[in-house]
């Protein structure tokens, strides 16, 4: 069984740095999982999470929503199990619930989540 942990979230202030962090342990090795983080805001559903980056399994091929570009990285350590999201330059807007999914074959899996708090 897959398990997904998150953890690095916090109260910040606009403009601050945060680094998340998501370890993932189970029967495949890490470097099977395509990887990704998302974020949920008050008052949307589960369905409407936004997806905020991705990183395929050997770490090469990124994705990130356009409103994120060139203030969060994400990036793996397969030695570690562990995919991180650096944010840098928070805004209000990025205030919202960060879970890590990480999918293989087909199968997603999720974590609880990481409250990110940034206040203007």
């Amino acid at each position: 069984q897959v398990q997904v942990e998150e953890s690095g979230g916090g109260l910040v202030q606009a403009g601050d740095s945060v680094m998340l962090s998501c370890v993932v342990s189970g029967r495949r090795t890490f470097d099977k999982y395509a990887m990704g983080w998302f974020r949920q805001v008050p008052g949307k559903e589960r369905e409407e999470r936004e997806c905020v980056a991705t990183i395929n399994y050997s770490g090469d091929t990124t994705y990130y929503t356009d409103s994120v570009k060139g203030r969060f990285t994400i990036s793996r350590d397969n030695a570690k199990n562990t995919v991180y999201l650096q944010m840098n330059n928070l805004k209000s807007d990025d205030t919202a619930i960060y879970y890590c999914n990480a999918g293989v074959n087909g199968k997603f899996t999720w974590g609880q989540g990481t409250q990110v708090t940034v206040s203007a």
